[in-house]
């Protein structure tokens, strides 16, 4: 077998069978097969693009590269969510205890985050002590005992995945269905979990901008997962603005907290909600889908999800007073209101500005060493669809002090808000839920 020839074929347009694919990864991965050859094969799957069959199977080929998370010492279902990331995306901190406590057993394996702000673990890091660097042991234990526990991710899962998307990323080959999906899933496949649900966005703050695009890669992934056996839901939901009004990483911890009181925005809590029933279905927890919202929303008028992330972070070393009293968490320098420059309504917001501006008060990194400031980031006070006087405040930053980050972030900020003189309705949030078997668009 010659990559030269597998080249040539997939060029062609030829399907390439499970062996084929198993001696592209395995060689490319162990240093066998050049870069340029691998580039030039990730090109050809960019313009002829893999069928279901052959995405299954390049996707465990990158599974099979590493490690994979052996589950089978936790009791039940283990259920996971994996979302393809936005603006103000705090819906792992809610959706995990909610879960817990209506019985799901929720084996998360998540990491840091590169962008506008932290991934999960620098968020769950402004809990004082908090780590997510537990031993598989402790991980499962936590699982079984509690419902829920959230570990870093190591090196040794996908690792074919790494070093792969190394040479994506300097081919332009990065915005390929099949290689996107392939990334997400190897991943979330080494994990361990039973079943996943998705949300995959689309919008102005989202990878996948288009529509059409995001239900293209939730097919995928759904097909991809179902065909390694496990059980798959993939929603498609709205970045056309911030999710909720926190952008940042201990005040997004803040807005999960009320959240799990009943008291979050009500985007947030749709979404966790629906996330949410979804995950318990598959888990077999109830029949139907409105079965677990029910129990979903008793879970948040009860407070029962705080309980749960209280558990979870003494469990994982934080400090549980921190839950009921956030003043604990990492405080700012300096609040700056931002004020309105003209009255009218919100007619737009680019999410993804709203999250660079975040990114220059140091919310997030550019690079992995990079230092996150979890007491940074930004307050909306105001979103599409509402009214703003001149001079009134619509957002609150939450700075470190610095004069030159703080203004570059709010020039960029003021730009991403379009004020006009007609009041709009709020951009749709949910457009499909995606099974295997049919795609039900939201009217």
């Amino acid at each position: 077998m010659r990559m030269y020839d597998l080249i040539y074929k997939k060029r062609n347009g030829a399907e390439l069978s499970k062996e084929e694919i198993n001696f592209i990864i395995g060689g490319f991965t162990k240093g066998e097969i050049p870069d340029y050859q691998m580039a030039a094969f990730l090109m050809t799957v960019y313009f002829r693009s893999m069928t279901a069959r052959e995405s299954t199977d390049l996707t465990m080929a990158m599974v099979n590269s590493g490690e994979r998370v052996d589950l089978s010492q936790i009791k039940g279902f283990k259920v996971d969510k994996h979302s393809t990331g936005g603006v103000g995306d705090t819906t792992s901190l809610v959706l995990g205890p909610i879960v817990a406590a209506c019985g799901g057993k929720v084996a998360k394996m998540t990491g840091r985050g590169l962008g506008h702000t932290g991934g999960t673990i620098d968020k769950l890091e402004s809990i004082p002590g908090f780590t997510c660097s537990l031993s598989k042991e402790k991980f499962i234990e936590n699982v079984n005992t509690i419902g829920l526990a959230l570990m870093g991710q190591t090196a040794k899962l996908a690792p074919a995945d790494k070093v792969i998307y190394s040479l994506r990323d300097v081919t332009a080959t990065v915005d390929s269905i099949p290689l996107i999906a392939g990334s997400i899933m190897s991943k979330k496949l080494a994990a361990g979990s039973d079943g996943i649900v998705l949300d995959v966005k689309t919008g102005s703050g989202a990878f996948m901008e288009k529509y059409e695009d995001a239900l293209k890669l939730a097919q995928a992934m759904v097909d991809i997962g179902e065909g390694a056996g496990k059980k798959m839901v993939a929603f498609i939901t709205s970045m056309e603005e911030p999710l909720g009004f926190a952008i940042g990483n201990s005040i997004e911890v803040k807005e999960a907290i009320d959240t799990l009181s009943g008291a979050g925005p009500k985007d947030l809590t749709d979404l966790c909600v629906e996330l949410g029933s979804n995950m318990l279905l598959i888990s077999g927890l109830v029949k139907t889908v409105d079965e677990g919202k029910e129990k979903l929303r008793e879970v948040l008028a009860t407070k029962k999800g705080i309980e749960k992330l209280k558990q979870m972070a003494k469990a994982q070393g934080g400090n549980p007073d921190a839950i009921d009293n956030p003043s604990l968490l990492p405080q700012c320098k300096k609040l700056v209101e931002i004020k309105s420059e003209k009255s009218g309504y919100v007619e737009k917001i680019n999410a993804l500005e709203v999250g660079m501006s975040s990114l220059i008060l140091g919310a997030g990194r550019t690079k992995k060493e990079d230092i996150v400031d979890l007491s940074v980031g930004i307050y909306l006070k105001k979103k599409v669809g509402d009214k703003v006087e001149k001079g009134e405040s619509f957002a609150i930053f939450h700075t470190d002090g610095d004069e030159k980050k703080f203004n570059e972030a709010k020039n960029k900020f003021l730009n991403a808000y379009t004020i006009g003189d007609k009041k709009v309705k709020p951009p749709k949030f949910f457009y499909a839920r995606v099974t295997k078997d049919r795609v039900e668009e939201y009217k």
